[in-house]
C-alpha cells in the first residue's frame, strides 16, 4: 500500500518544500517482516526525510516477490529519489541490493537511506561507494565459483561422486549391464526389479 504524502497547490512564489523538488520526488519503502511489526518508526522517518510517497509492506525481505517494492520501481521518474530507513528493509543481500539499484539507476532514479550515508547515489561519494560494493560482491561470487569448481576437481579425482546418490549400488549396476548386454530385455521389468525408473535403467546401456 503507497501513502501519498501530496503537496498543496501554491498561488504564491515561496519556494516549494523538499518533498516538491522540480529535480524530482522522493519516494520512501517502508518495510516489516510480520503483521505483528509496526511501520510507524519508519514512516515518521520517512516523512521526516521529506518523502513525498510512501510504499509499505509487510512482508518478509527473504521473499523474491515483494509487490510494493515492484510498484514503487515502476512508478520511478527520471530525476526521483528512492528513500528508506535502513539498508535491511530494502535488500537482503549485498546482491540483492545491487540489483535494485540498478532497476532504480535504470529508471534515472537515485537511492539513499537514512541509517547508512555511504549508501547515497545523489553524492559522488556515494556512487563511488556503491561501485566499490558492487567490485566487491562480483569477487566475492567468482571466490564461490573458484571454490566450488576446485572441491568438484578434488572429489572427482578422489573418485567420490558428484551431483545426487546413486539409487543403484555397485552390484546392481553390474548385473544391469550384465542383463542389458546379454540380449533383448524389457527394460520395464528391469525398473520394476530394481525398483527404478525406465531412465536409470537406460543409463546403464552406456
Amino acid at each position: 500500500m503507497a501513502t501519498n504524502e501530496s503537496c498543496p497547490a501554491r498561488e504564491d512564489k515561496s519556494p516549494q518544500s523538499p518533498n516538491c523538488s522540480p529535480r524530482g520526488r522522493i519516494l520512501g519503502y517502508a518495510r516489516v517482516s510480520t503483521d505483528r511489526q509496526s511501520l510507524a518508526t519508519q514512516l515518521d522517518q520517512l516523512r521526516g526525510a521529506g518523502a513525498a510517497l510512501i510504499f509499505r509492506e509487510k512482508i518478509s525481505g527473504a521473499r523474491s516477490a515483494r509487490p510494493q517494492l515492484t510498484r514503487l520501481l515502476r512508478s520511478l521518474r527520471r530525476g526521483d529519489t528512492v528513500l528508506v530507513a535502513r539498508l535491511d528493509r530494502l535488500a537482503r543481500s549485498s546482491r540483492d541490493l545491487l540489483n535494485i539499484l540498478a532497476a532504480i539507476e535504470a529508471r534515472g532514479g537515485r537511492f539513499r537511506s537514512l541509517a547508512d550515508p555511504w549508501a547515497d547515489t545523489t553524492t559522488p561519494h556515494g556512487r563511488l561507494l556503491v561501485c566499490i560494493l558492487g567490485g566487491l560482491a562480483e569477487f566475492e561470487r567468482e571466490l564461490i565459483r573458484a571454490r566450488t569448481t576446485e572441491g568438484r576437481q578434488r572429489a572427482r579425482a578422489a573418485g567420490r561422486h558428484m551431483g545426487r546418490p546413486s539409487k543403484l549400488s555397485a552390484l546392481e549396476r553390474a548385473e544391469i549391464r550384465r542383463l542389458l548386454s546379454a540380449g533383448p530385455v524389457n527394460r520395464s521389468a528391469l525398473a520394476r526389479r530394481f525398483q527404478v525408473s525406465r531412465t536409470t535403467i537406460g543409463r546403464q546401456s552406456g
